[in-house]
């Protein structure tokens, strides 16, 4: 059976998404051109619908497989590279939340289209001295929770949008450090201390 008459599931067509969200924020696709793909996606019925819509990107002309959580899979690195262990977290017309005492990969992916994400990691472990959250958002938001005594560094840009850190104090030398790399288009890359009090219960800081 040819496999490009398979008939694909929600989450294949999510992760063409997330493949036209990232070519957006890169400068591939544009806004318009976007909306477009991605509307043509979530209306996929074969995978022969949805190569069509990413063939013309530097990705290639496969979908990226899926795992059994739902996520897209890196493609195999080339001979030679160095890959270190991360994460990803995707939010598509939803909202995806990371807390509790996990331990934080030395990198981290955090994708918001249309949706949100929730970093907390006051009660996390940093594993790494150096680590990196490479936080892109159109049309949502990402917010990265951080406790005292981490080093802090927001870098990137945002487009129609905001990239802001909400912390205060000083940093102990030696401190761990993490960089968050945001890529904002008509969204926000908030970093801010941990959740406390009723205001924060209710939305109000």
């Amino acid at each position: 059976m040819d496999e490009q008459r398979l008939r694909v599931s929600d989450a294949e067509r999510a992760a063409v998404v997330e493949i036209l969200g990232q070519a957006t924020s890169d400068g591939r696709l544009t806004l318009d051109e976007y909306s477009e793909r991605a509307a043509s996606a979530y209306a996929a019925k074969t995978r022969a619908d949805l190569a069509g819509l990413t063939d013309d990107l530097p990705i290639g002309q496969e979908i990226k497989p899926i795992d059994p959580r739902g996520y897209a899979v890196a493609p195999a690195p080339v001979r030679g590279e160095i890959v270190p262990a991360g994460e990803k977290l995707a939010a598509i017309f939803g909202s995806d939340t990371r807390r509790g005492a996990f331990a934080v990969p030395e990198r981290v992916e955090a994708t918001a289209t249309f949706g949100e994400i929730k970093i907390e990691l006051q009660d996390a472990h940093l594993t790494h001295q150096y680590t990196v959250i490479e936080a892109t958002v159109i049309f949502g938001s990402v917010t990265i929770y951080v406790p005292e005594g981490i080093d802090v560094r927001l870098t990137g840009r945002a487009v129609f949008g905001a990239k802001t850190s909400k912390l205060s104090g000083g940093v102990p030398p030696g401190a761990p450090v993490l960089e968050v790399r945001a890529t904002v288009w008509f969204g926000e890359v908030t970093v801010r201390p941990p959740k406390s009090g009723w205001l924060d219960r209710l939305g109000l800081t």
